[in-house]
């Protein structure tokens, strides 16, 4: 099991911040415009108040002023405007070009990352933290981006305009500040975990979804669809339960900083008016009073949004977190600086006292041995679990051997680039993967650049050729992922055509005809005798009759080969292949009884 590293608040800020560094020339424009419509903003009151000042009573108006003052407004609320939009248009750049390159790094994380992290950890959850949990969190960056610079501009503009109308009036408002910042602070600190247990539920049923959803036959057919659905309702439950405990936190930020905020304007408009009164007008007069009121207003604001933004940059944070877990991940092991590049194969292979186990307490093989000469057919047989399929997987470097060593052409493939080995190696497994897309390029998966004639001749080869041409548009028939509609053995002919079209030297068959009926899968092994002419080939079958012409039977049993040999010698020696051929006869002979009578 992977252990995935924990990201503190701070600690996931810090790492956020490093994606804003390809994106400089925008921050800078952006701080830049923030910070030009502060100012505009903030000097909009200065002529409201002059003005007001140009209005002594009746028949005691400047109107030359005033008007000269209203242009001036006009010409300052058009240029916030444009810069507002400018500065939008920059964060918008910065938000969802850093959310694209989080999204890159991570997918490109998950195709380093070893098989068993992903054999540990649900799929639907991994999709979740790339796509739901990244999405949150760009609405929580665009939204500091744009409000937190310039609510702290805002913030630290007006606090000095205030102080060059009146200093005094000024620490009334300073002096309330820090209950404001106290609340916000004391909240935002509860919200992360709160909003960090939401995004993990909602992971967990994301998974649960994709899971119901994947396998829904398999639920109808076991009549499990009041248990999943129970299954999902609990989620639900605690969601819901996580999410109004969130949300319940969250919202108690803005009333709570409006309280302190109102507050603040009633402490202003009343030292200032009782200036006023006092001064006669000259300390502060109404217009500047109606300044220092409107600069009140201004300072408040930032708070209340920066709250808001706290609040939501405490989910957009725990999403970041998860999000970084999967890019913390533990990657494959990089291939040697001298690994050896594996180019046209001979085919000989050998296993050298190889153990492996996927758990340390749970020992799988122990001490196996095998040499395979170029071109020779091995085929793996034993009950299930005994470590057929593991067999496979360290031969394809999907996980590495414990102790011991494989090697093909005398060196060890862990000395090997990982990209040469697997493109020398061809697989056809039980469990078919196709993409959404045509037939055309499921088939040319391995090939990008094969022609239409290859294509059809490797679909013949595999005698997927006649399904493929009754589909509505034959090899342009568009499937969706998985396959779709077809059937599991047409979805396994096309997993053997797209290895007939690009065979490489040596073969991987790991129950390759599975799925396919009897006489079809008789055509397709006389097809796989001829592409395995001299090509080394493991096989792993359940079905004995289709391996006798092997040249090697490896028969294993709890992780070891217990007999090794080929088919007339293993039946002669009457063991445990003997036993298993035997009862597997016995097994079709009493079925073909059973339906004649």
């Amino acid at each position: 099991m992977n252990k995935q590293k924990k990201h503190a608040p701070r600690g996931t800020l810090r790492r956020v911040l490093t994606y804003l560094k390809g994106y400089r020339f925008y921050l800078f424009l952006s701080l830049l415009l923030a910070t030009a419509t502060v100012v505009l903003t903030l000097y909009l009151p200065v002529l409201i108040g002059n003005a007001i000042d140009c209005i002594v009573g009746k028949n005691q108006v400047d109107f030359d002023t005033v008007r000269i003052l209203f242009l001036k407004g006009i010409v300052i609320i058009a240029a916030t405007a444009l810069f507002q939009w400018l500065m939008n248009v920059c964060n918008n750049k910065m938000t969802y070009g850093i959310v694209r390159n989080i999204r890159n790094d991570a997918f490109r994380h998950l195709q380093r990352v070893p098989l068993s992290y992903l054999d540990t950890h649900k799929t639907g959850d991994i999709v979740s933290r790339v796509i739901a949990d990244v999405d949150q969190f760009s609405d929580g960056l665009l939204l500091g981006l744009t409000q937190l610079f310039s609510g702290v501009l805002t913030i630290l503009g007006t606090i000095l305009f205030m102080l060059l109308i009146h200093p005094g009036i000024t620490l009334v408002v300073v002096l309330v500040t820090p209950l404001s910042l106290f609340v916000a602070a004391f909240i935002a600190r509860r919200t992360y975990r709160m909003f960090k247990l939401q995004t993990e539920i909602r992971g967990k049923q994301t998974a649960l979804m994709e899971e119901a959803i994947g396998s829904h036959k398999v639920v109808v057919a076991f009549s499990q669809e009041d248990e999943t659905l129970e299954r999902f309702d609990t989620l639900n439950g605690q969601l819901q339960k996580a999410s109004l405990q969130a949300t319940f936190f969250s919202s108690l930020t803005n009333p709570s900083t409006r309280f302190v905020n109102s507050l603040v304007y009633t402490g202003v408009a009343l030292t200032g008016a009782l200036t006023v009164m006092s001064t006669g007008g000259i300390s502060l007069t109404v217009g500047g009073l109606s300044t220092f009121l409107s600069y009140a207003n201004q300072y408040a604001k930032p708070f209340n949004e920066i709250s808001g933004v706290v609040t939501e940059f405490q989910g957009a944070l725990a999403c970041a977190a998860r999000i970084f877990e999967v890019l913390d991940a533990t990657v494959e092991k990089s291939d040697d600086p001298d690994a050896v590049v594996l180019t046209a194969p001979m085919g000989a292979v050998e296993f050298r006292n190889v153990s492996f186990s996927y758990t340390p307490e749970r020992p799988l093989i122990e001490n196996m041995n095998l040499t395979v000469a170029p071109g020779q057919r091995v085929a793996i047989v034993g009950p299930t679990g005994c470590g057929k399929t593991t067999v496979i997987n360290l031969l394809m470097r999907f996980y590495d051997v414990k102790s011991g060593a494989i090697l093909i052409d005398g060196t060890d493939i862990r000395h090997m680039t990982r990209e040469s080995l697997r493109r020398s190696l061809g697989m056809v497994l039980q469990e078919t993967w196709l993409r959404a897309g045509t037939i055309r390029e499921n088939i040319a998966f391995g090939k990008p650049d094969a022609t239409n004639e290859e294509i059809v001749a490797a679909a013949k080869a595999a005698h997927a050729h006649s399904f493929i041409k009754r589909l509505p548009n034959g090899y342009d028939t568009v499937i969706a992922e998985d396959g779709g509609s077809l059937s599991q053995g047409q979805k396994q002919l096309l997993c053997i055509s797209r290895l007939m079209l690009a065979p490489p030297p040596l073969l991987i068959l790991d129950e390759a005809t599975s799925s396919i009926d009897t006489r079809t899968e008789i055509r397709i092994q006389k097809a796989f005798a001829t592409l395995m002419q001299g090509r080394t080939t493991f096989v792993v079958a359940h079905r004995l009759s289709t391996i006798r012409e092997s040249d090697i039977i490896l028969v294993m049993k709890d992780g070891n080969v217990i007999e090794q040999g080929n088919h007339e010698a293993l039946l002669a020696k009457g063991g445990f292949y003997a036993r298993l051929y035997h009862s597997q006869f016995e097994d079709t002979h009493e079925n073909a009884k059973g339906e004649k009578a």
